[in-house]
């Protein structure tokens, strides 16, 4: 796309940043995303204080694994902040690595992600968050818009373009053309609830208990959103607690079994994708089947997840080459793009 050409290599000190449940990105101005790390805090409490332990990548390490007096949070649900203050925290932190790594004098203008459905108090808690950690100008962009200038759809055209972006939280359905949203819908289903599922099935059908991280792995190892056309497909060893007696346990979990256990929130995602064609208007609707849908967001790479969107809509169906980091770039784009997307930037003032 012709308006997001060469960026001239112009160093700035402003910050584009993609809040997401699982992870958080920063994306530097002239530089790109320089920064990737999950979003979660940990906290060491001691007579009542909390003081912050570690952030991002060493916090996840310790999430299911904390004693009494340190405490694991993800300040992030669905796509928005549920823990005002360690979200702070959080966003505090990250910048203050980047400035370590980028150093400026003046506070920087920063523009966060914010899915479509997120309502006028959750965006005002994500803007009071970036501007008390340190922002001198904070500005939201709406999550599909950011995720399809991230893949490279040619969305300031006339034409109508389909983004489909899996976050950790929320997956985010939209329809855009000529730079703005036609249409767009926010299910907050996305990879927390694929490992919630995870872990229901295990508990319902194997009577084994296992954390967030074990489901996780399952996932991003075997899951796929097909039945294997064997039956089985490939399997796994994981380790959990037993609930008849109390013991850890470990077993073989096959494909096949993840699949079914994830078939809920896939379906959830094939029914936003398929009301969102029903409501598109006609001559848009006719520029998607030609355009086909583009799959943004880490759930993108579950597997054969594109094959089951194609089956349930007859589309042709895509994955964005840099899925992961679709957002934090296309919001990064904005920042450079300030003038051409205005329209599509909300700021404080």
């Amino acid at each position: 796309m012709a308006l997001f050409g060469n960026l001239g290599g112009l160093l700035t000190t402003d910050m584009a940043i993609d809040l997401g449940t699982a992870n958080t990105l920063v994306y530097v101005k002239g530089r790109g995303v320089i920064l990737s790390e999950p979003s979660v805090v940990a906290y060491h409490i001691k007579d009542g204080v909390k003081k912050v332990l570690a952030v991002g990548e060493d916090a996840k390490l310790m999430l299911g694994r904390t004693p009494g007096s340190i405490q694991a949070i993800r300040p992030m649900r669905e796509g928005v902040i549920a823990d005002f203050d360690t979200a702070e925290e959080m966003i505090k932190h990250f910048i203050r690595k980047v400035h370590k790594r980028s150093p400026f004098s003046r506070k920087p203008k920063i523009i966060v992600c914010v899915p479509h459905g997120a309502t006028p108090v959750e965006k005002r808690a994500i803007r009071t968050s970036v501007l008390s950690a340190g922002a001198g100008r904070a500005g939201l962009i709406a999550e599909p818009i950011a995720a399809a200038i991230g893949a490279g759809m040619p969305i300031t055209d006339p034409t109508g373009n389909m983004v489909v972006d899996i976050g950790g939280g929320t997956t985010e359905v939209a329809v855009l053309s000529l730079g703005d949203i036609v249409y767009a819908r926010s299910v907050r289903v996305g990879g927390d609830r694929m490992d919630e599922a995870i872990i229901s099935y295990l508990r319902r059908q194997q009577n084994l208990l296992i954390g967030e991280a074990t489901a996780e792995r399952i996932k991003t190892s075997i899951g796929t959103a097909r039945m294997p056309d064997d039956g089985r497909g490939q399997s796994m060893q994981i380790r959990g607690r037993d609930l008849l007696n109390g013991v850890p346990k470990e077993i073989e979990i096959s494909q096949a079994q993840v699949a079914e256990a994830l078939a809920e929130p896939v379906q959830q995602i094939c029914e936003a994708v398929m009301t969102a064609l029903e409501t598109t208007p006609p001559d848009l609707a006719a520029d998607i089947v030609d355009r086909g849908v583009m799959l943004t967001g880490g759930g993108a790479l579950l597997g054969d997840l594109d094959l089951a969107l194609r089956e349930q809509t007859g589309l042709a169906v895509s994955i964005a080459d840099e899925c992961l980091n679709c957002v934090a770039l296309g919001t990064g784009k904005a920042l450079e793009f300030e003038k051409q997307l205005r329209h599509a930037i909300d700021y404080d003032s």
